[in-house]
């Protein structure tokens, strides 16, 4: 697998509601992640807070995590909400105290970093009844948006990865050209 990371100079594609939306709606995201004032997400790859700035309003607190400071760059000149700490960290070792986070979320990022000790630091870091959200591009779909197929997961592998490290799957579907996958720690 490939585990690509945005090209930065793109950011502002990601802004684009049109494109965003024909694959994560606003009232799915909310529906999978389930948010509320006391609850503590992080955005896993949160880009240019697109889908951070759906779930900050509805949320206790949110970390807007990237690896990417021109990601970030992009947030601060677009405006960051109150609730909403931006977070510059790979997945493998998130700055979190253990237990620290009720939710996190990876919207199209999960082939950028689905490796083993990057689900074994999301199992630290998510309380026992958190939940893990993802929604990805699919490998065994027409792969004509997004990356490389040879760079995605399908639904299969990525439930066993995350059963082997730990979690259990609550939840999955599978679209055209995407899927969505809910865990908990076990």
């Amino acid at each position: 697998m490939g585990h690509h990371t945005f090209d930065a100079d793109g950011a502002a594609e990601l802004e684009d509601a049109s494109k965003r939306y024909r694959r994560i709606s606003e009232e799915e995201l909310l529906w999978a992640l389930e948010p509320s004032s006391e609850t503590t997400v992080a955005d896993l790859g949160s880009g240019t807070g697109f889908f951070t700035d759906v779930i900050a309003p509805v949320s206790g607190h949110v970390y807007a995590v990237d690896i990417q400071e021109e990601m970030h760059e992009f947030y601060r000149e677009k405006g960051v909400p109150e609730n909403v700490d931006l977070v510059r960290s790979g997945i493998e070792e998130l700055p979190f105290e253990t237990d620290e986070l009720n939710a996190a979320l990876s919207t199209m990022t999960y082939h950028e970093f689905a490796s083993e000790a990057a689900l074994e630091e999301l199992r630290r870091v998510l309380v026992l009844d958190g939940k893990l959200v993802i929604f990805d591009w699919a490998a065994d779909g027409p792969g004509n948006a997004g990356p490389p197929v040879d760079e995605r997961y399908n639904i299969d592998e990525t439930t066993t990865k995350l059963n082997a490290a730990g979690f259990d799957v609550s939840f999955q579907a599978m679209r055209s050209d995407t899927f969505l996958v809910i865990a908990s720690p076990d």
